[in-house]
């Protein structure tokens, strides 16, 4: 176990309580806190209720308990209105999702969980924009037994949801460079650090005992009660910042020199979610803080962690976020109270650039000589559907038995796939299984930059659909740029279903998040790189209206945008967007 003793300075939970309780009002915790408080470390009533598969949900309390172990508990809204009218239970089941820091996966594994959504999910996986796979449609008697697959492909869905420090992100791809590499170490480390170190997952999914005698259990890091929301940190590899930085609570970007990673840059202070009508919730890009030293990365985190642990609002669970503590205590503050944590301030920060926040499919070859093929995965959906048999490829191509031992599936924060680690023969073989079962791999450079959240039916926070609507608005915007001239002009374009922003959709040059039934907001002016907001453009626009809406600007683009001018600097230049 990482080293988790006290820093001199750190403020204990105990103490920022009693700080907080000097304030002027103190609104009481609100009921999440009391339910973590109750819990006894996350276990709660959720191992009576599961084996209670009568009924095939979970109580309000074990359902946000179930979060910390990486689930929720969902049900198909399309089966609603019928459901409802013969007086039946929603059709509840379980979304899992899995714990991968830099998103790498052995071949073996991967095909273990392709085993894994035939006999217990869906039949589909889905590649996550945090780097991960969830799966859907696990019914309430499967849950064990698929934990228990997991557990046997040596992974786990501990912390991959719940008031804790999510998935860790990494640029895309290990095997590209020694950089690449030391930062997908650098997120296992701080994935492992900050793992809660509560016995429940395995007690209550696995099967396993709790240990009798011996210490208490306790959590050294998170407390009895967690931090008081998500928390979400990602490292960035410039020039490409594909795991979006500046959207994360903490990010590092990686300061390279003679091929190494040297130390970061770090920001803190990002996060994508708002709610509709309530202006104190908003999006928010991360600031720079400043620079420390590669060796000096777990220190830096647990201070801004901890930070956000022991001064974040645990009574409004809408502004819970680290960027809201940041912006109600002040940035000067937030520095000062992290530096009290640390052995040693951050360094002025160095500088760095982005140029794009996309995957470039195809195929790249390696300094060893090896081959990596990054493979274009609409909206991160693995499915057999639509005249395409992508499930039944990429589990063919985890079974290539000499690429199963020596090569790896990686993906992408762009929801695709790298098929990492080929030799030239089984390059040739992956060729070979992707057109046998008819998988494209042309796409237009406006898909290519898309990006969507689950949505409907499943996500009960939907007002809107995405993943299933996104594609064929895609193909009608493809159709507009072609008139236009424009069918080769990168873009990226996000659809979430809601304003939580799952899809990261306002750092995108076309954002679109949903409002109601088949109606999004229209944001445009985000920067190419991923370092901007976009803003508010059209409101409540229903389908043909976004189209409407698009066409006079893509045409003025065409005709008025200098050399090398992407969409969303194009809009703030030309006056498109108010305040822009």
């Amino acid at each position: 176990m990482d080293d988790v003793t006290p820093k001199p300075g750190r403020v204990t939970p105990v103490a920022a309580s009693a700080e907080r309780a000097g304030d002027a009002a103190v609104a009481p915790p609100s009921r999440n806190e009391t339910i973590k408080a109750d819990s006894r470390f996350l276990r709660g009533t959720l191992g009576e209720e599961l084996d209670q598969t009568a009924f095939g949900g979970l109580s309000e309390d074990a359902s946000q308990l179930v979060k910390f172990h990486g689930m929720y508990v969902q049900d198909d809204r399309d089966l609603r209105p019928e459901r409802a009218k013969r007086q039946l239970d929603r059709a509840y089941a379980f979304m899992a999702r899995l714990r991968i820091p830099a998103g790498v996966l052995t071949p073996r594994q991967y095909r273990a969980l392709d085993q894994l959504a035939t006999e217990r999910a869906n039949g589909s996986l889905r590649f996550t924009t945090r780097q991960t796979i969830q799966f859907h449609g696990i019914i309430k008697s499967n849950v064990r037994a698929a934990l228990q697959a997991i557990d046997a492909a040596l992974l786990d869905t501990i912390a991959a949801c719940g008031d804790v420090n999510r998935n860790v992100m990494a640029a895309a791809n290990p095997y590209r460079s020694r950089a690449h590499a030391e930062a997908a170490e650098a997120a296992t480390r701080l994935s492992a650090h900050f793992l809660p170190r509560t016995g429940a997952w395995r007690e209550i999914f696995i099967g396993e005992e709790r240990a009798r005698g011996g210490e208490p259990e306790h959590e050294p890091i998170y407390g009895a009660t967690y931090l008081p929301r998500k928390f979400k940190i990602a490292i960035a590899v410039p020039p490409a910042n594909d795991v979006d930085v500046f959207a994360q609570d903490l990010g590092f970007v990686a300061i390279v020199r003679d091929g190494a990673i040297r130390g970061y840059d770090v920001l803190a202070g990002g996060g994508m979610g708002m709610t509709h009508g309530e202006s104190d919730t908003y999006p928010r890009v991360g600031d720079v803080l400043g620079y420390c030293s590669a060796d000096r990365l777990l220190e830096v985190a647990e201070a801004v962690l901890t930070t956000q642990r022991d001064f974040g609002d645990r009574s409004n669970r809408r502004r819970a976020r680290l960027k809201y503590t940041i912006d109600a205590r002040g940035l000067d503050w937030f520095k000062a109270e992290i530096g009290r944590r640390m052995s040693a301030p951050l360094e002025p920060a160095r500088p760095f650039a982005f140029v794009t926040h996309d995957d470039e499919p195809g195929w790249t070859r390696g300094a060893d000589g090896l081959h990596h093929l990054t493979l274009y995965v609409e909206n991160g959906r693995v499915a057999d559907r639509d005249g395409s048999a992508l499930k039944s490829a990429l589990a063919a191509i985890a079974g290539l038995e000499d690429f199963a031992e020596s090569g790896r599936f990686v993906i992408t924060p762009n929801q695709n796939l790298v098929i990492a680690r080929a030799s030239e023969a089984e390059r040739a073989q992956i060729e070979q299984i992707l057109d046998a079962h008819r998988v494209g791999r042309a796409v237009s450079p406006l898909r290519r930059g898309a990006m969507a959240c689950v949505a409907l039916p499943t996500c009960g926070l939907a007002l809107a659909e995405s993943e299933r609507y996104l594609p064929d608005l895609v193909t009608r915007i493809d159709a507009i740029l072609a008139r236009h001239g424009l069918e080769e002009q990168p873009f990226t374009i996000r659809m979430t279903g809601c304003p939580n922003g799952c899809a990261r959709p306002y750092l995108a040059e076309i954002g679109l998040v949903g409002r109601g039934p088949g109606r999004y907001n229209l944001m445009l002016g985000g920067a190419a790189d991923g370092s901007r907001l976009n803003v508010l453009y059209r409101e409540n626009l229903a389908d043909a209206e976004i189209l409407a809406a698009l066409e006079p600007v893509l045409a003025a683009y065409a005709t008025a945008r200098h050399d090398g001018e992407r969409f969303g600097d194009f809009t703030r230049r030309a006056g498109w967007l108010a305040g822009g």
